[in-house]
């Protein structure tokens, strides 16, 4: 059993409450991490993956909490962070019974945290899920919800990249710009649509084969490379990760070639200092909690009833905020991810700080 107590002193502190979910009979074992509720409920997608062991799967879901609270803060939501992780293979352990059993644990935290897609889990996962629980989002559109987050999800990382093109080359089109995409699932495939639509070149790689033969099907132009390696080694202006987080190491920082870092995969840092070594090197790199925020944006606004104009209105505004954290960035003399971070506490600060005045009953 994981000591959770072992962890770093600044992993154990800057969390509320980390939940560990067991149902032998479904197969269950889940990890539910609630970061923080300063400015609502703690809102988050539940990732479904196969995780070599049990501190694996506790280190993930610790680090997506936390980016969840400062995404949802940068994105005006009123909701804190959370995530949950389900440990197992999706393709072979899911089963009605396991996800309902989660949907008891999600229910048993009284709305504390609102559950919704991710990696392994999808729009008819959460209808699922719903019949044992109320708190949950990112539903089917015949059972009230707004469907596939990743449609938002890529569009915000769209308008996060069209920033960071003005404020590196000094024009916001991406035409006839070079852009690298690593990973084209979900969000990774729409976000090649936005950039060929608007005129620019695209540089595809991914593990699952058939993600990459059904974008060069549909779209033959698209240049393919072996793997992430030659991807960042590639000529290109804009390297996206959309694919699992950690894709910027050491390693990959040296080899990079691209002037902007900007795609849709959460965590994709390897470990503090990174955005340093970026910036040294004079790569404009987007914070993935910032650009990537579309797809949360979507399913919160589906809480109070989903209206998908309002929701991409809000989605476009990632511009503006990405625009924002470079302008501050430049002013502190600071990488755009410090900028974000302090940009996103400052938001949970004075906010979050409504919630304890007292007006009576």
């Amino acid at each position: 059993m994981t000591d959770v107590f072992g962890l770093s002193h600044k992993d154990q502190t800057r969390h509320e409450q980390v939940v560990f979910c067991a149902d032998d009979k479904s197969g269950l074992y889940a990890i539910i991490a609630i970061h923080n509720t300063a400015l609502g409920p703690g809102l988050g997608g539940t990732r479904f993956y196969p995780y070599p062991d049990e501190s694996a799967a506790l280190a993930d879901v610790l680090n997506l909490s936390r980016a969840m609270a400062y995404k949802n803060a940068l994105a005006g939501l009123d909701h804190g962070g959370g995530k949950a992780v389900i440990i197992g293979d999706p393709a072979t352990d899911k089963s009605e019974a396991l996800l309902r059993a989660y949907g008891k644990f999600v229910q048993s935290l009284g709305g504390r945290y609102y559950t919704a897609c991710d990696v392994g889990t999808y729009s008819e996962d959460m209808d699922v899920i719903a019949r044992e629980s109320s708190y949950v989002t990112g539903r089917t559109p015949a059972n009230g919800g707004a469907g596939d987050s990743s449609i938002l999800t890529a569009y915000g990382v769209y308008q996060g990249m069209r920033a960071a093109a003005r404020h590196a080359f000094g024009e916001t089109s991406l035409c006839g710009r070079r852009v690298g995409v690593e990973g084209v699932g979900k969000v990774g495939h729409r976000l090649v649509e936005h950039i060929l639509d608007e005129g620019g070149e695209v540089v595809v790689c991914d593990v699952d084969e058939l993600a990459v033969g059904r974008v060069r099907q549909r779209h033959p132009q698209v240049e393919v490379v072996s793997d992430a390696a030659a991807l960042k080694r590639a000529d290109i202006d804009v390297y996206a990760p959309c694919a699992l987080g950690g894709a910027l190491d050491d390693t990959a920082v040296a080899e990079l070639r691209a002037k902007i870092v900007c795609g849709g995969a959460n965590n994709q840092l390897a470990h503090p200092g990174v955005e340093k070594q970026l910036a040294d090197r004079g790569v404009l790199y987007a914070p993935d909690y910032v650009v990537n925020s579309g797809g949360v944006i979507q399913v919160a606004d589906e809480i109070a009833g989903f209206d998908m104009d309002r929701a991409k209105a809000r989605a476009g505004q990632i511009f503006d905020t990405t625009l924002k954290i470079f302008a501050i960035a430049d002013d502190e003399g600071v990488p755009p991810a410090v900028a974000a971070d302090r940009l996103a506490e400052r938001r949970m600060s004075e906010v979050g700080r409504l919630r304890g005045i007292w007006l009576g009953r």
